[in-house]
């Protein structure tokens, strides 16, 4: 039987990671604590008319395979080499503000089921539903925990187009860590990966495809 969630409001803002040694150190002095690091390989479905896309709507397809934080063993590479990886089904749909002051964070209803099998059998359950693969974005995963603010997420993405810090949770929370760590609102984005892409490209003129790593 698929492991599954019930319906979760996430609540949420990103912010650019300029220096990622800094930041770690930053999060180290706050006594965050380190627990885990994956590489994920995300693909979005939609429908050939982008119906999804218009309603604010999401669907991804998330294959997480556990990674090594750098500078670990060559056995430990090994090790995470052998894990096995999972693939994570999600939707998410708008979720409406509770208040002006929510409009600073990004807010979805979210889903998730781990489901079994292989990628490429999810691939093609969806396809024969009339969906169609669409963005692919990648990024290595850290996360931490800070038990003075439990409930807080905090996500550390290294992508092609640069690393962002994520944190997600209550806004009070999200407000005290961000603060701690040197940022303030002006400094949230609520938008999505696609938009963090194509800002990138635009900045370099490039035309936007994928935001993957080199195979």
């Amino acid at each position: 039987m698929p492991a599954h969630r019930r319906t979760n409001r996430e609540i949420e803002v990103k912010l650019r990671v300029a220096d990622v040694p800094d930041m770690l150190r930053k999060l180290k002095n706050l006594g965050a604590r380190y627990e885990s690091r994956v590489l994920e390989r995300n693909t979005l479905y939609d429908t050939p008319d982008s119906d999804f896309r218009r309603r604010g709507t999401l669907l991804r397809v998330r294959v997480e395979k556990p990674a090594m934080r750098p500078g670990t063993s060559e056995s430990g590479r090994r090790h995470a080499g052998r894990a096995s990886a999972r693939t994570i089904l999600t939707s998410k749909f708008r979720a409406a503000p509770r208040s002006a002051r929510d409009l600073r964070y990004k807010e979805k209803l979210e889903r998730e089921l781990v489901v079994p099998g292989s990628p490429a059998h999810c691939d093609r359950v969806l396809r024969s539903l009339g969906l169609r693969r669409g963005f692919r974005y990648d990024k290595f995963r850290s996360t931490f925990r800070l038990s003075r603010l439990p409930g807080l997420s905090i996500e550390l993405d290294e992508t092609p187009a640069g690393t962002f810090l994520e944190l997600e949770g209550r806004p009070r929370a999200i407000d005290s860590a961000a603060r701690a760590l040197g940022y303030t609102p002006r400094d949230y984005f609520r938008g999505t990966y696609w938009d963090v892409y194509v800002a990138e490209c635009r900045r370099c003129g490039l035309v936007p495809r994928n935001m993957v790593f080199d195979k």
